[in-house]
């Protein structure tokens, strides 16, 4: 009876927006003892998961599967302390393509190695290709994180917050592997003036000194819609969304003030991290500050789907197969990392599975 009422007490402290007549839009389909970075899901149904380099796991990609993680996509590869001449370091972001490539976005900020795109080929089970981002076009201070995929122009456009002042989209051409840094320093990318707090707390990190700021991270969020026309983005402590043509931004020809000029300002937003996109444009968020899971819709307002204590940082999201759409919750505010180098998170973290307004595409 204990049980019955704790949980009882939990479910009462959350809100739901009602959607047909299911009640609640969202249903914890695994607990987990490890906080997850990134998820994505394929049209096969496999769910792969990074593992947050903030609670340094033993693999940094894992596929969720017979209600277990096993290391993605093999234990050598993805292992911590693996001696291997290719291993994965640092993976966060992670998105599936209609190819049954799993790419993988490695900072390698625990070993201090260059970053790379990695590509994965599922059917085959055997490495696709390897892209690595050396400086300049990943400067000193990157945190290479999200990334979304376009195979209609065979290009990855990546998110880089890096040191705020520096934050910048990574375009990276598939066909030849060449990569550029655009829009650094653009009003779209750097952060705004705004803190994060969460349950009344606020983000802290430790310089290199000791002393407490409370930062202000860059362009985070970043997604397109299923027809590959606008690729969607904004800072994580941002209130705007904003969105450029992927045609803008693959064209090699146009000077950076041409480029800075065709980036338009699409919505408000509150402080997020990943986003993803639906058929319909609806664009899903988790707002961190208010644990809660949020949508823009096409006609560009936002509004709150879910609030409830189980939301504790909503990072990721991904549809699946069938149109189901996934996310990931991992308290990364009460990490060491942000918490002011004081480790509160606990588990459980979670793997949900979200009732979206419409359907999406598998991996994005």
């Amino acid at each position: 009876m204990k049980i019955v009422n704790k949980i009882m007490a939990v479910l009462s402290l959350c809100t739901f927006e009602a959607i047909a007549d299911t009640g609640s839009n969202f249903d914890v389909l695994a607990s987990l003892d490890s906080g997850p970075g990134n998820v994505t899901v394929m049209d096969n149904g496999r769910i792969i998961m990074s593992m947050h380099q903030f609670y340094n796991p033993q693999y940094t990609v894992v596929e969720y599967k017979n209600n277990a993680l096993t290391p993605f996509p093999n234990a050598v590869l993805a292992a911590a302390d693996s001696t291997a001449e290719f291993k994965l370091d640092s993976v966060l972001g992670i998105r599936a393509d209609a190819n049954g490539i799993v790419w993988m976005l490695d900072n390698g900020m625990r070993s201090g190695v260059t970053p790379k795109l990695v590509g994965w080929d599922t059917k085959a089970n055997h490495l696709h290709k390897v892209i690595y981002l050396p400086n300049p076009i990943t400067p000193k201070d990157t945190f290479v994180n999200d990334f979304s995929v376009d195979l209609r122009h065979n290009h990855i456009f990546i998110s880089d917050p890096a040191g705020g002042h520096n934050a910048a989209l990574i375009v990276v051409n598939l066909n030849n592997g060449k990569a550029r840094r655009v829009l650094q320093g653009h009003h779209s990318v750097i952060p705004e003036n705004v803190d994060l707090a969460v349950d009344n707390i606020p983000i802290q990190i430790k310089d290199d000194s000791g002393k407490l700021i409370r930062p202000h991270i860059g362009v985070n969020p970043i997604t397109e819609d299923l027809n590959n026309e606008w690729v969607y983005f904004g800072a994580m402590h941002g209130q705007s969304l904003y969105r450029i043509k992927a045609s803008d931004l693959i064209n090699e020809a146009l000077e950076a003030k041409d480029l800075s000029e065709r980036v338009q300002r699409y919505s408000a937003k509150p402080i997020s991290d990943g986003i993803s996109i639906d058929k319909d444009n609806n664009i899903y968020l988790g707002e961190l500050a208010a644990n809660a899971i949020g949508v823009i819709t096409a006609d560009k307002t936002y509004r709150q789907l879910a609030q409830c204590p189980k939301l504790s940082w909503v990072d990721s999201f991904s549809f699946g197969s069938n149109g189901q759409l996934y996310a990931v919750v991992n308290r990364l505010h009460q990490s060491a990392t942000l918490n002011g180098g004081v480790a509160k998170s606990k588990p459980p973290y979670y793997l949900l599975q979200v009732k979206p307004l419409s359907a999406g595409l598998s991996g994005r």
